[in-house]
C-alpha cells in the first residue's frame, strides 16, 4: 500500500511549487494535484517583473513580502539553475517609470527599503514617446521568465520525489472532528495528513464547493483577467523594463518584449480579445516606436487571484487543524512567492516567523 504523503497541495503554480520546494527541504514527502497541466495558469501568464507596479502605492502586507522575497530570488535562480540545467533567466535589467506623481512617496519608499533609486535621465527617456513626470530609475529591480522558472521548479521538485498529479481536480473533502481525512477527485479518492490550498483565482468558488455546507472561516478570492502580447524583437532592441503609467513592457534575454496588460474583472472567462491587443499593441508602439519594425508573435490571457487590497492569505486555518492556505496574491503571485511559502512553511512546522503573519490571516 502506498504511503500517505505528508502534505498533499493543490494547485502547481509558483505559490504551490515554491510551497512543496520549501516542506521537501525540510525532509517532508509532498504530493500536488492539479486540475489541468502544470503551471499553466496566472503563473505563467503573468509578467515577470519583480516588483510592484508602484510599491510605495501598496499596502506595508505586501511590501514585506516583496522585500524578503527579492532576496531571496539570486540564490532560488542560482540553485535552479545549477540543479536542473534550466536558467530561470533571473536577470536585474532595472525599471523605469516614467510618470511619478507621487515622487517623494516614492523616494522614501525606495529609502525604506534599501532599493537604489536615481532620477530617470534625458537618455534614458529618448527612445520613448510620453511626457514624463519626475521619472524615476530602479537599476536593481530584476524580472523572471515566468515559464521557465516554473519548467525549472518542477523538474527540481521531480527529482526530489514530490508526486504531480495533473488534470486530477480537487471535487470533495471528507472532515469530520475539524481534521480533513480524505479528499475526493476527478480521479481517485485519497487519504491525506495536511491539505494545503494553493489554488489561486479559483479559491473562492472551490472553498463554497468543499465547505459550503460547514459554518468556517473563508478567504474572499475573486479572478481578475490580464492579457498581454508578445514582440519579436531581436536582442538589445529594449535594455530595461519601463513602466508608463499602468501598463509596461519587458525585454527578454532573447530580445523579445512583452507588453502588458489589461485588468478585466470577467470571471474566468480567459478568451483574448481583438479590443485587448489592440490597445496594447497601440500602447506599445506609441510608447516605444521601434517596436513597429517588428511583428506580434503571441496573445495571451491569464487569470489572477484578487483580494480586496491584494494582501494574500497566507495561514493555518482556525478551526481546520490540518488544513492550510497561500492564495490571493493577485498581480504579485510571482514577486511574493518565496518569502509567502516561507512563511506558511514556518507556521505549519512552528518555527519562528521573519515575517509577522497577522495580515495574511483568514
Amino acid at each position: 500500500m502506498a504511503s500517505i504523503s505528508d502534505f498533499t497541495i493543490i494547485g502547481s503554480g509558483i505559490n504551490g511549487l515554491l510551497t512543496a520546494r520549501q516542506l521537501v527541504n525540510t525532509g517532508a514527502t509532498v504530493t500536488i494535484y492539479e486540475k489541468n497541466q502544470l503551471g499553466q495558469e496566472s503563473s505563467w501568464a503573468g509578467g515577470g517583473i519583480l516588483l510592484p507596479l508602484y510599491p510605495w502605492r501598496q499596502d506595508h502586507a505586501i511590501t514585506e513580502l516583496v522585500t524578503h522575497s527579492i532576496k531571496l530570488y539570486p540564490t532560488l535562480n542560482e540553485e535552479l539553475l545549477r540543479q536542473t540545467g534550466i536558467d530561470p533567466e533571473w536577470i536585474a535589467s532595472g525599471l523605469l517609470i516614467t510618470r511619478n506623481p507621487d515622487i517623494q512617496q516614492a523616494n522614501a519608499w525606495c529609502q525604506n527599503n534599501d532599493i537604489p533609486y536615481y532620477p530617470g535621465t534625458i537618455e534614458q527617456l529618448a527612445p520613448f514617446h510620453t511626457e514624463p513626470l519626475d521619472p524615476i530609475w530602479l537599476p536593481s529591480v530584476a524580472q523572471a521568465r515566468n515559464p521557465r522558472l516554473l519548467k525549472a521548479l518542477i523538474y527540481d521538485l521531480k527529482s526530489k520525489n514530490v508526486v504531480f498529479k495533473e488534470s486530477n481536480a480537487l471535487q470533495e473533502i471528507q472532515i469530520s472532528n475539524n481534521r480533513i481525512h480524505s479528499i475526493t477527485t476527478s480521479v481517485e479518492k485519497t487519504p491525506v495528513n495536511h491539505l494545503i490550498l494553493t489554488t489561486g483565482a479559483w479559491t473562492g468558488d472551490l472553498w463554497e464547493v468543499l465547505f459550503g455546507a460547514i459554518n468556517t472561516t473563508s478567504p474572499e478570492i475573486f479572478p481578475v483577467k490580464g492579457q498581454m502580447l508578445l514582440f519579436d524583437a531581436k536582442p538589445d532592441t529594449l535594455t530595461h523594463m519601463i513602466l508608463d503609467d499602468d501598463r509596461y513592457l519587458i525585454p527578454r534575454r532573447d530580445g523579445k518584449i512583452l507588453a502588458g496588460s489589461t485588468v478585466e474583472k470577467q470571471g474566468f472567462n480567459k478568451k483574448i480579445t481583438a479590443d485587448a491587443k489592440q490597445q496594447l499593441s497601440s500602447f506599445a508602439i506609441n510608447l516605444f516606436p521601434a517596436l513597429a519594425d517588428f511583428p506580434i508573435i503571441n496573445h495571451w490571457a491569464g487569470i489572477r487571484p484578487g483580494t480586496q487590497h491584494g494582501i494574500p492569505y497566507i495561514d493555518k486555518h482556525p478551526e481546520i487543524e490540518n488544513l492550510s492556505i497561500n492564495a490571493g496574491h493577485f498581480r504579485n503571485g510571482l514577486v511574493m512567492a518565496p518569502a509567502s511559502a516561507q512563511l506558511l512553511t514556518d507556521l505549519i512546522l512552528g518555527q519562528p516567523t521573519t515575517i509577522d503573519p497577522a495580515p495574511y490571516r483568514l
